[in-house]
Order: structure tokens, then C-alpha cells, then sequence
């Protein structure tokens, strides 16, 4: 007789159905795994087998056969372990044979019966859910399960003897419900920054529209101070956006106690950083940074002190949304849809633009010109926005709090996405925000008036702008009209969005020509 269990495999945030076959013959004593299993899976044979004698259970003298199918499918991860465990049960009469049937099992086994937390239950319960199936999962992982639906049923014990005295009907599980996270501590608020006034206009702008932003500054200017409190203007996931970052975070293990927030991530990653760790890799092809970014905020502080490779590794995930991570026997998709700020020093002592000073190891242009190297000009031009950021003066830090804060600027951010997605709804196109506008719709949705387009074909032509950079410029152009309440681009817009195209690498036109074409706005 073989007994079946269903359990998952993921490939990136999708769970691939995983039958679970067990059976027990007359043989030699052996406690076989096979189906292409990993050194977690394999593992799964003594924590079942400790787990049993802990809850008062004994494998019998014979045989034993586990078969995860299909075989050529890579099983990863230690969420094997209850659907194994469950079905040897099963076999051996410790649980009714039916009892398994129309449920998906995953969960990971400690050595005294317990069942503990494992990763990617959200994603799990939403797939059986797609099937007509329930969920067993750890008791931990319970609140997570239960937003998959109202209407599912989810079995959440905490040890394997209370999960076999629920299928015996001497103990009752109640059903999980859904966790919020408790109020989080207060994000920074704009407010605390004095002066930077321009700086604070450029972030309301990116929080708007959802832009790239790029700040350039001596150390001390505020960067990070200013990169820390966007996502106090930004609005709240909608339902939509939250079970998607969700499930990124369910899959990388990052939902404490299956708890739901709807405040947008924000990941601030080291310079050090790996390629992997940025993207997303390694052995089990993870997420990386920029998937757990989705719907947020990624934030690389002194940007340049990236290796170049990892920096350039961003240039597909800021184009389409999604990091395809593809291995020898492993392939998997993840969604990165990020907002990507940046900040770095205009060379590496970080005094180069200030008045009067003279680097020692070579001309001040040289010296910035070779720390800017160290970025490329393909991921430059994907970022909207790139502003100079002034040190601040001991004018601006005596000066009283200003009177308007992150509440304020959050009220204007808001009416402006409201505006973006009523527009795009009407369109049927699928976004949010203006700068995931494809190239074929921001020309009809940010079609400028005729001195607007006279501007912006004279400055195109000054600044040598790409194709990219042409209609980046016209989706910043749009979000300043959505802020300004105006169903038109109009050439002011367009001056001001042109303003942040002003490269930090040197590889753009000479600024001369860039004023010529805006001295006459």
C-alpha cells in the first residue's frame, strides 16, 4: 500500500505541486528518500525518526520508501519533513489513511515531535487554495496561512501527537486568523532636516511618481538623512501590492510570526555587498535585496564603492520589473519592481567641490572624473532623477524645525498616485506610477503643449538624451503635472524634469548648451 501526501516545491514565489509517496514493505530495515533531493531533505530521515519515537511511535523493522514526485523536479528545504512524517504515520495505522487527503502538508520537525517555522507557507497556502485544498502548517506559521482565504481550511498544531488527536476527534484545532504587525515604531520624518529645501522637493517628486533618484553631496550634506525618510511620504501597499511583497518575504523567511505590515520595505544593503546577496542566487537561488525591495525603496548608500559587476547587475531589474535567476538544475522568478536611491560623494575624499580646495593626489576634475568611472553610463541613464546636494551651513541647523513635514509632503504624494491610478486604470494598463509607464503610453499620457515640445526637442538635441533617458525625462514631466493638479505637461514641467537630467559622470553635454536651451522657459 502507498500512501500519498501533498506537499510544495518553489521555484521563486511559485509552489509547484510535490506528491509525497510513501510505502512500507517487508525487507531489509533501510529509510530510503529519493527524488532528487537536497541534504535537508535527506536529513528528513532522523528528525522523522526521532520525532515518531518522541511522540510514542515506532518504525516498524521493514522497509521504508519516501518518493517526492515528480523525481526530476530539485526538492529543497526542510518543510518535507510533516508531509514524510504523515505519511509513515499513516502507513503504519497511527492516523486515519483518508485523514491526509485534500491538504497540502509542509512543516519542519524537531527532535521531540514539535513542529517548527518554516519559510514560503503564504505562498503554499495560496496555491492549495488555487487547488480546493487545506493547509497543515506549523502553529507559528498559522496567522500567515489564513490570508490566503476566508474560506480555507488550515490545520495549525504544534506537535505532531496534537495533530494526530485532532484527526482522531479527541482534540479540536481551532482555526488560525490572520496577523497584523503592531504599530512599528515612527519612521524618521522630514521635519528633522534643516535646510535642503531643493532636496526635500526632488524626494516629494520620486515619492510620487515612483522615480530612480540619485543624490550627489560631500559627506555631512544629509544624503542618508533624506533617503531614510521616504518611505515616511510614501503611501501604504495596497492589498494587491501586500500579498505580493508578502510572498518575497514568506519565501526568504521574513514574516515574523506570519505577521502582515502594509509599509513598504525599504532595504538598505552594505557596499560590500555580493552580486547574489543584490539579485538574488546562490545554491537555492534566493531573493535578493532587490526583490525584497519590491513595492519599496532600495537604498545604496555610497554607490560608487559597489563593484561595478553588481551595479551593472541592476540594470535588468530597474527595466522589467523581475530577476530571473537561472542555474544548471534550477531556475526561478522573482519580482523586483524597486524604487532605486542612491547617494555618493563626488569623489572619493569627498571635497572636491568645495571652494578653494585642491586634491593632493591630483586635479579636483581627474579626481572626481575617476571615482564617477567606477558607475556606468547604461545604469545612469535609468535613474530620473539626480540632484547636487549642498553641505548645510551652521545658518541652517540653528534655524527653528521647519513647518512642514513628512505629513504634508505624504498628502501631496498621495493625491498625485491617486491621480496616476485612476488615469492608467481608465487606460487598462496594469501600473501605478508613472515611471513604470511603457515608452508607447507616456508619449500619449505626457503629450506636451507646443512650447513644452519645442523645449524638449532643443534640449534632447543639447544633452545628447538616449531614447531612455528622452522618455524618462517626459515621466518625470508627468508626475511634477500630476502634483501641480494639471492634466497637461506643460513646458514648466518640462524645464524642471530636464534640470534633474544633469549627469554625474561627465558623460553628458556641456552644461552651457543644457542653459542655452532652458534660459528661454
Amino acid at each position: 500500500m502507498v500512501v500519498r501526501v501533498a506537499t510544495v516545491a518553489f521555484e521563486g514565489i511559485e509552489a509547484r505541486a510535490v506528491d509525497v509517496q510513501v510505502q512500507i514493505s517487508p525487507g531489509s530495515v533501510v529509510f530510503t528518500v529519493v527524488g532528487l533531493p537536497d541534504k535537508a531533505v535527506g536529513e528528513s530521515r532522523e528528525r522523522v525518526r526521532s520525532a515518531l519515537i518522541a511522540s510514542g511511535l515506532a518504525l516498524p523493522a521493514k522497509r521504508i520508501t519516501v518518493n517526492l514526485a515528480p523525481a526530476d523536479l530539485p526538492k529543497e528545504g526542510s518543510h518535507y519533513d510533516l508531509p514524510i512524517a504523515l505519511g509513515v504515520m499513516a502507513a503504519i495505522g497511527a492516523i486515519p489513511a483518508d485523514a491526509l487527503d485534500g491538504f497540502t502538508v509542509l512543516g519542519e520537525l524537531a527532535l521531540d515531535g514539535q513542529i517548527t517555522a518554516v519559510a514560503g507557507v503564504l505562498p503554499a497556502a495560496v496555491a492549495a487554495n488555487g487547488r480546493g485544498q487545506g493547509l497543515i502548517c506549523p502553529e507559528s506559521c498559522g496567522p500567515e496561512a489564513a490570508w490566503a482565504s476566508a474560506d480555507m481550511e488550515v490545520l495549525a498544531p504544534r506537535s505532531l501527537i496534537q495533530l494526530a488527536n485532532h484527526f482522531k476527534g479527541t482534540q479540536v484545532l481551532s482555526p488560525p486568523v490572520p496577523a497584523v504587525a503592531g504599530p512599528a515604531a515612527a519612521l524618521p520624518d522630514l521635519r528633522d532636516i534643516r535646510g535642503q529645501e531643493s532636496a526635500k522637493r526632488v524626494l516629494e517628486i520620486a515619492a510620487a511618481g515612483g522615480h530612480n533618484l540619485l543624490m550627489n553631496g560631500p559627506p555631512g550634506a544629509g544624503k542618508s538623512m533624506l533617503a531614510s525618510r521616504l518611505p515616511s511620504i510614501l503611501p501604504p501597499l495596497s492589498p494587491r501590492e501586500l500579498l505580493e511583497v508578502s510572498m518575497v518575504h514568506s519565501v526568504a523567511g521574513l514574516l515574523a510570526e506570519g505577521r502582515l505590515t502594509d509599509r513598504r520595505p525599504y532595504r538598505a544593503p552594505h557596499h560590500s555587498a555580493s552580486m547574489a546577496a543584490l539579485v538574488g542566487g546562490g545554491l537555492q537561488a534566493r531573493p535578493g535585496e532587490v526583490s525584497l525591495a519590491h513595492h519599496g525603496v532600495l537604498f545604496l548608500d555610497e554607490l560608487p564603492e559597489f563593484q561595478p559587476q553588481v551595479l551593472d547587475s541592476l540594470r535588468q531589474p530597474i527595466e522589467t520589473g523581475e530577476v530571473l535567476i537561472a542555474r544548471a538544475n534550477h531556475r526561478a522568478v522573482y519580482p523586483a519592481r524597486f524604487q532605486l536611491v542612491a547617494a555618493m560623494n563626488p569623489c572619493r575624499c569627498g571635497r572636491a567641490t568645495e571652494p578653494g580646495y585642491a586634491c593632493r593626489r591630483q586635479p579636483n576634475e581627474r579626481c572626481m572624473a575617476q571615482y564617477q568611472a567606477r558607475m556606468s553610463g547604461p545604469l545612469l541613464d535609468r535613474i530620473d532623477l539626480v540632484i547636487e546636494v549642498p553641505p548645510v551651513s551652521a545658518a541652517d541647523l540653528i534655524l527653528p524645525a521647519p513647518r512642514e513635514g513628512s505629513a504634508e509632503a505624504a498628502a501631496r504624494v498621495a493625491r498625485a498616485r491617486l491621480i496616476q491610478r485612476e488615469r492608467f486604470d481608465a487606460l487598462g494598463a496594469g501600473i501605478a506610477v508613472n515611471a513604470a509607464c511603457p515608452p508607447g503610453l507616456i508619449e500619449d499620457v505626457a503629450r506636451p503643449d507646443a512650447d513644452g515640445a519645442r523645449l524638449l526637442k532643443d534640449a534632447a538635441d543639447a544633452m545628447r538624451l538616449t531614447a531612455r533617458g528622452f522618455h524618462r525625462v517626459l515621466k518625470v514631466a508627468r508626475t511634477l503635472a500630476d502634483l501641480d493638479g494639471e492634466a497637461r505637461v506643460g513646458r514648466l514641467h518640462l524645464a524642471e524634469a530636464l534640470s534633474y537630467r544633469a549627469s554625474v559622470d561627465r558623460v553628458s553635454p556641456d552644461p552651457g548648451n543644457f542653459s542655452a536651451a532652458t534660459a528661454r522657459v
